[in-house]
């Protein structure tokens, strides 16, 4: 696995075997690039669920202010701190925590783009969409992975609709904006 755009363009991430773990395929991450533009300078993002840091990363290398990744794994959390140390990402903060306590104590607006790619089996999309609601900027959009598609009915108790859809292989990726 690879970053595949800016500055780190072509960097490889350790992707370790650890339950729950599917990174974002390239093929994905590369079309959800495409839908935001290549360039998120000043930017300021979150992941909330980062694993393998692959969408965090991805924002930074492509100029993004702001990364927070969060993630609960302590070896995760360890590959992701040296990941930040050898690229020099000073845009990127890692923190050891669970990604919805950190949406829900984050300044209401204070985010241009916020990433939820939680384990497919962890039940956690209703509390994840609710928690991004807050820090969510006006304009901000929500990158939201999951293995089946979601509409604009599901996505009205959370004030969002959706802004693009793709569908591959068993990973639905759709990019959500608020609701007008």
């Amino acid at each position: 696995m690879r970053i595949i755009g800016g500055l780190w363009k072509r960097t490889k991430l350790p992707v370790p075997d650890r339950p729950g773990l599917r990174p974002t395929p390239d093929r994905v991450r590369e079309t959800l690039f495409n839908w935001l533009g290549q360039d998120l300078t000043g930017w300021r993002c979150m992941d909330a669920f980062a694993g393998t840091g692959a969408l965090g990363l991805e924002a930074a290398s492509r100029g993004a202010a702001e990364v927070l990744l969060v993630e609960q794994d302590p070896q995760l959390v360890d590959q992701l701190r040296a990941m930040q140390a050898k690229l020099g990402a000073k845009a990127v903060k890692v923190e050891r925590a669970n990604g919805l306590s950190v949406l829900a104590r984050l300044p209401p607006g204070g985010l241009d783009l916020v990433f939820l790619d939680p384990p497919f089996d962890a039940n956690l999309y209703d509390k994840a969409l609710a928690a991004s609601a807050s820090p969510l900027a006006a304009d901000g959009l929500v990158y939201l992975e999951s293995p089946s598609a979601w509409t604009d009915a599901a996505l009205a108790a959370y004030g969002l609709v959706v802004l693009r859809h793709l569908k591959a292989g068993a990973v639905h990726a759709h990019l959500l904006r608020r609701a007008a």
